[in-house]
Formats: structure tokens, C-alpha cells, sequence
């Protein structure tokens, strides 16, 4: 399986990308969470310059943040620093978007958007709507400011449902889930994706996804682990190196009650804690202030009392080389092309230790 690196947008980004190049990792990420980490279209036009080889990945975009003509000018533009090596992913905006205290956007938006920047990011043109007015966009450039010839991956963000994965196959793009490493969630996604492309009616002249070198591979975004001889798969090194993705959960369930009401009681009762210890509550308006800073970055101490044993189980990959190595094999199976991980303790190890982990 293929290996990449996905990180929090910042200064500096760049000194990492080069290095998982150097490692021979396959891609280099950054999220696009507006509030919290830096700017996307910054931070890889830093990395686009500062290397040759390894994909740039924007995980992921949404109608919710950006206009598809903004969002298209900015992957366009990354497309003309790093030609042919641009993915973008999209999503509804799960989280950009509940960390501004708003809900997501539609599938129907999200699909729109797609294939708007689809077109766009193509050299083609695309109905642009404000209220009741439409008009017909597309690139006016006449110089190098964009580069519409190279081919842009587009991945679509899904989680267990089936209407991303749908969008994805209407449009022939390939999928991204994080913390997704359940192999029977992935054959239903791949089933759901197939099927969507199969029913929907493919015009290779219209479809920018009909060019020969796009993609439609599917990526999981995880954490690592890899255990010392006889370390407790539970301990303070685990909790600290995966802790980002439970909290991950904990703060979207404390920001919504209803998928609160789904976890077990062990789970409930750290939503719970994690509420009190933030100073706010399920339903207070201003509680996306209280829940998301630091979001997806290195744990407190304090915190590693929330990391469950059966969140870390679920959303991360924590064991020995043979335990890691079965579990990755079960997803490729699955049909899972790249494993993304998260590195927050020490980076440059972390990629170095994955990049070992699957040579």
C-alpha cells in the first residue's frame, strides 16, 4: 500500500514535505479547517516550490468555505507550481464548518461543487449561481497564472454513508475517510461508488475525469503506532500518539447529541467529562469556541484519561509490525490504495517509521 503524510497548515510546513519526499512517501497533505490551522493554498505552494516528486493534497476543501471559482483559481495556480501533482479533497465541511458554530452543507451542494471545479480546473466552463442570477464562468488567464493541461485529483470525503460515496462515482473521483479502518465499511463505500457510476449516464467529452492519467484511489487518514516489545498498547506513548483522532470524535459527539446518543456508555460518559472539563455544554451557541481549539494537534497530559482503549482501537492503527502490517493488508483488500497518517509527537520519525513499516 502506498504511504503519505497529512498535517496542520503552518509555516514551516514545507521542511516536512521535503522530508517525506525524501523518505519516498507518495503524498503530503494539509486540512483546510480555516479556524484553527493555517491556509491551505499557502502552505502547499511553500511545499509545491520546495520539491519535485511527491502529490500535494488539500484535505478537504468545501463549498461551505469557498466559492468553486476561488477554490478552482487557487488549485489551478497550485497546478502551474506543481504540475500533475495537485489532489484536491471535498467534503460537506464536517468540521471547517462546526467550527464556526455552523452545520455542514448538502450532498447535492457538495456533488454541484465538484463537478464545478471539475470543469473549471480543466480549462472548461461552468454555470455560476448567486440568488437568481447565473452566468457561465471559466478561466479568462492569458498568461502562466494557472495550469488547467496537467490533471488534478479529486477525491470526495465520506464517511460510513452512502451519499458521498454516490457523489464520488457520478463524478469519478476517488474517495478520502478518516479514521475509517474497518474493511466491511469500505467494501460497502466501494460497492455504493461503483454502483453511482455505473447508473450515471458518462460523457467522456464533458467529464473532466475522462482523462486518461485521472484517478479515483481511495485514502484513510490514521495515526500510527508502532509498539516497543512488551509496551501496553493503552499506555501514555499510545494515548499521546493517536490521542488527536479520539478527541477528534469526542468533539464532534459533544457537538451533537444525537450521535452522542449512539456511542456506548463508556464513551457518553467521556463526551460528558470532556464537556465539563471545556466549560461548556451540548447546546450552548458559543460551545464550537470552547470545543475545537487545538483541534486535531498534540494532547494535553491531562486529556489522556479521554483516550478510550476502544476509540484508539477504532480510529487508529496501534501494534506490533505483524499486528500493523495484517491490518493495513485487510484494507488494501478493501480496496484502499494510500494510508495518510498524522503525525504529532515527533514528525520526521513518525514518517520515517511508516515509511519503514511498508518497504
Amino acid at each position: 500500500m502506498r504511504t503519505g503524510v497529512i498535517v496542520a497548515a503552518h509555516p514551516g510546513v514545507e521542511d516536512l514535505a521535503v522530508r517525506a519526499e525524501e523518505l519516498g512517501l507518495h503524498s503530503f497533505w494539509v486540512y483546510d479547517t480555516p479556524m484553527v490551522h493555517g491556509d491551505p493554498f499557502v502552505a502547499l505552494s511553500l511545499c509545491a516550490k520546495a520539491t519535485s516528486r511527491i502529490r500535494l493534497g488539500i484535505g478537504v476543501t468545501s463549498p461551505a468555505l469557498r466559492s468553486a471559482p476561488a477554490a478552482a483559481s487557487g488549485l489551478a495556480g497550485l497546478n502551474a507550481l506543481a504540475p500533475g501533482r495537485i489532489i484536491c479533497g471535498v467534503g460537506t465541511g464536517n468540521t471547517a464548518r462546526r467550527t464556526l458554530g455552523m452545520r455542514p452543507t448538502t450532498a447535492a451542494r457538495l456533488e454541484n461543487f465538484t463537478a464545478a471545479l471539475q470543469d473549471l480546473c480543466a480549462g472548461g466552463s461552468t454555470e455560476y449561481r448567486e440568488g437568481d442570477r447565473v452566468s457561465d464562468i471559466r478561466f479568462l488567464h492569458t498568461g502562466a497564472q494557472v495550469n488547467t493541461a496537467d490533471p488534478i485529483e479529486f477525491v470526495v470525503a465520506a464517511l460510513r454513508g452512502p451519499k458521498a460515496a454516490a457523489v464520488a462515482g457520478r463524478r469519478g473521483t476517488g474517495l478520502i475517510s478518516f479514521g475509517l479502518l474497518d474493511p466491511t465499511a469500505w467494501y460497502a463505500l466501494h460497492d455504493a461508488r461503483r454502483h453511482a457510476a455505473r447508473v450515471t449516464p458518462h460523457d467522456p467529452d464533458s467529464h473532466p475525469d475522462s482523462h486518461p492519467d485521472s484517478r479515483a484511489d481511495s485514502y484513510v487518514v490514521t495515526s500510527l503506532h508502532l509498539l516497543d516489545e512488551d509496551e501496553d498498547p493503552h499506555g501514555d506513548p499510545a494515548r499521546d500518539a493517536t490521542g488527536h483522532l479520539a478527541m477528534s470524535l469526542l468533539a464532534f459527539a459533544a457537538d451533537t447529541p444525537a450521535f452522542a446518543e449512539q456511542l456506548g456508555p463508556e464513551e457518553g460518559e467521556a463526551v460528558r467529562r470532556l464537556l465539563e472539563r471545556r466549560g461548556t455544554t451540548s447546546t450552548a451557541p458559543d460551545r464550537h469556541i470552547k470545543l475545537y481549539p487545538n483541534y486535531l494537534g498534540r494532547i494535553a497530559p491531562r486529556d489522556r484519561d479521554l483516550v478510550l482503549p476502544s476509540l484508539m482501537n477504532t480510529l487508529a492503527l496501534v501494534g506490533t509490525r505483524d499486528d500493523l502490517r495484517t491490518r493495513i493488508t485487510a484494507l488494501e483488500q478493501a480496496g484502499v490504495d494510500e494510508l495518510l497518517i498524522q503525525p504529532v509527537i515527533d514528525p520526521p520519525a513518525e514518517m520515517a517509521r511508516l515509511a519503514k513499516l511498508l518497504t
